[in-house]
């Protein structure tokens, strides 16, 4: 089915019968999405589920949107007009490209979106009154990418240069100026290395190993995230020791990962959110909500296959080490 086709799509499955209690008796909420990640991600998942255990059923009382997943940069801005137009009761949104989108396209419709930071991006005012129609949760990143650089410093002490991948579009000037000061500190040279599009991934990542690199922080992004594959595929290729931003990534492979599990955060703060305000909550009675769990994962098996010697300090300190 064609993505055009989604409002033709909510108006006709409204007649489906309800076979839930309704949070209103006889309502079909109507949930737009704006995601770069597919539909069957973890995260995603979880929502769902949660939302269930919470009243709202997917194909019963809650109509999902299946074209609202794996979007393209450039199919945000039309997607979120398409959302406006159908009067979906809430959009939720992952990472600073779709929360603005969704922004552009509605003062009215309820946001629940995630980035980076929300409030140094300009997506909201603040933590605690983040006013107009957006709320979510703020993912620390600043402070999570600083913390893995340290984490990465670690685990190849004798370093003197290493590179950071980041999206352009996601990752702030002034957190990257951040990170080259802090690694200058310990006299280590940063390389920052941006990467716009999935299919640039490899060439930068090589890039930065044929410049002297010799390690990797991946920085939080979505580009990113859904490029892991690559990502994993050429530092191991390359044997470059590299650490991610969710504790998934080790699980998949990746050497070491420090960070908030994304599914938990969708479960946990999303759905919740998503929940109150289809009872009628407004967004900018919702504060934004950060990550309060981190996680510290270690891939021996990875770290092997690199010829890398994970320091002792560090497997006891891990939440997981993976053997």
């Amino acid at each position: 089915m064609r993505r055009r086709d989604f409002v033709t799509l909510l108006g006709s499955v409204f007649t489906l019968p309800l076979a839930a209690y309704a949070q209103e008796k006889g309502r079909r909420y109507r949930l737009g999405s704006l995601h770069q990640s597919p539909r069957n991600a973890p995260h995603h998942v979880a929502f769902f589920d949660e939302l269930r255990r919470l009243g709202f059923i997917e194909g019963e009382n809650l109509l999902g949107d299946e074209h609202g997943y794996g979007l393209h940069i450039e199919e945000l801005a039309q997607h979120a007009s398409e959302l406006v137009k159908s009067q979906v009761d809430v959009i939720v949104c992952a990472g600073v490209a779709p929360v603005r989108a969704a922004q552009e396209a509605t003062k009215t419709i309820p946001i629940v979106g995630n980035a980076d930071d929300l409030v140094a991006s300009g997506l909201v005012q603040s933590l605690a009154r983040p006013e107009g129609n957006t709320t979510g949760f703020s993912i620390l990143a600043t402070e999570l990418d600083g913390k893995r650089q340290e984490i990465l410093l670690e685990v190849v002490p004798g370093a003197r240069h290493i590179a950071a991948l980041t999206d352009g579009r996601t990752t702030l000037p002034q957190q990257l100026k951040k990170l080259q000061e802090e690694a200058r500190t310990r006299g280590v040279d940063l390389q920052i290395c941006q990467a716009a599009k999935p299919e640039e991934i490899a060439g930068v990542i090589e890039t930065a190993k044929n410049s002297g690199a010799e390690a990797l922080n991946v920085l939080s992004s979505g580009l990113l995230f859904n490029g892991r594959q690559i990502i994993m595929e050429r530092v191991a290729a390359l044997r470059i020791p590299t650490i991610y931003q969710w504790p998934t990534e080790s699980e998949e492979g990746g050497l070491v990962s420090y960070g908030p599990r994304l599914a938990q955060l969708y479960r946990d703060i999303t759905a919740r959110q998503v929940v109150k305000l289809l009872r009628g909550a407004k967004p900018q009675d919702l504060p934004i909500e950060q990550p309060t769990k981190f996680e510290l994962v270690v891939n021996l098996k990875t770290a092997k296959a690199l010829g890398v010697t994970v320091p002792q300090s560090l497997l006891v300190a891990a939440d997981e080490v993976i053997e």
